[in-house]
């Protein structure tokens, strides 16, 4: 790996792509020189509108190349592990977008072949490396609320309001709406608060659902609480049918600390402590803008140089955890996506 620079190839041209790569270029000892989609014309666009110097029609190019440090694999999560998996038996390090996988055996692949070769994985699980977050974690560890009774979250979209939608909804066609793909608000959205709760509280031991699901059989909203041995409880919410609040909040036995809009990319949250004054905490603003994807790259490169082969931040065991936890919610809710019914 380069010493001073850490090199990284882009898999995929889509949004999340983009903004990944442009917040690379606040990061001085980042790199991108090479970026992957299915077509020459995309992948070459997209080096044009980056300055990449090596645009690549096909993945495995990409994972080939032994210039590239580190692969930033963004497809749409149905085809992470065919994506993650190719970079990682080339011998590429490899930071892959949420949700990780489809489901949890497809995640314990990606991290027995990352284990096997030594590289390092990590889902880009970027509410994890928000520093306010950590801070937030951190209080609730040192106690600041008492002991964690209650975890809630929720995330929803308007769906309708979408690019892509027509005459007011999203049409079957679309991604979110395709099973194959992986579509529904669970893997898109519901990922968030379900690793939010998990942050806190670990992985459940019961799991309580029920969604609204479309005539693809994909879910259009789902609710879920998780139950967990220490007899705390968290309420998850995720929706393609209606913008909610995105908040979230923690409940303990002394006090509770209350994260008022966008929660999976915090820029402030007030602690409540019983019989004291709300004490409100803020994002640095030398930290960037709130929906900055650079500390999840910070995280790579410094794990990276430090030869650790996971991120003690997103460790990998806890995204399994969230991955068997997402499938637990399926199973409830009777959402089975094609590739697992063979």
């Amino acid at each position: 790996m380069a010493v001073d620079r850490v090199r990284w190839g882009i898999l995929a041209t889509g949004g999340i792509a983009a903004a990944f790569t442009a917040d690379l270029v606040d990061l001085p000892d980042a790199e991108v020189v090479a970026v992957a989609s299915r077509t020459d014309a995309s992948a070459k666009a997209f080096a044009e509108r980056f300055g990449i110097p090596r645009a690549y029609g096909d993945w495995a190019s990409l994972a080939e190349d032994a210039d590239v440090d580190v692969v930033y694999v963004a497809t749409p999560h149905s085809a992470h592990r065919a994506a993650a998996g190719m970079c990682l038996e080339a011998g590429r390090h490899v930071l892959c977008e949420k949700a990780f996988t489809l489901n949890s055996r497809e995640a314990e692949e990606l991290v027995a072949l990352a284990r096997r070769h030594d590289r390092f994985l990590m889902e880009a699980m970027w509410t994890y490396c928000n520093p306010l977050i950590r801070r937030l974690k951190a209080l609730v560890e040192d106690g600041a609320v008492g002991e964690v009774r209650t975890v809630q979250a929720d995330f929803g979209i308007a769906g309708h309001l979408l690019p892509g939608a027509r005459n007011g909804t999203l049409p079957p066609s679309h991604r979110l709406r395709d099973p194959a793909q992986g579509g529904g608000a669970l893997l898109d959205l519901g990922v968030y608060p379900v690793s939010f709760a998990q942050l806190l509280l670990g992985e459940p031991s019961d799991v309580v659902a029920r969604a609204v699901l479309s005539d693809e059989g994909i879910d259009l909203q789902t609710g879920a609480v998780l139950s967990f041995e220490s007899g705390a409880l968290a309420s998850v919410h995720c929706s393609l049918t209606g913008g909610t609040p995105t908040a979230a909040s923690v409940t303990g036995s002394e006090g509770r600390i209350d994260v008022p809009d966008g929660f999976f990319f915090a820029d402030r949250f007030v602690l409540h402590r019983d019989g004291r004054d709300p004490e409100e905490f803020t994002a640095d603003p030398a930290h960037g803008p709130r929906n900055s994807l650079k500390h999840e790259a910070a995280e790579v490169m410094r794990a990276l140089r430090a030869g650790e082969t996971e991120s003690p931040l997103v460790p990998l065991d806890g995204t399994l955890a969230v991955m068997r936890t997402l499938d637990a919610i399926r199973d409830r809710i009777g959402v089975r996506y094609p590739s697992e019914t063979n």
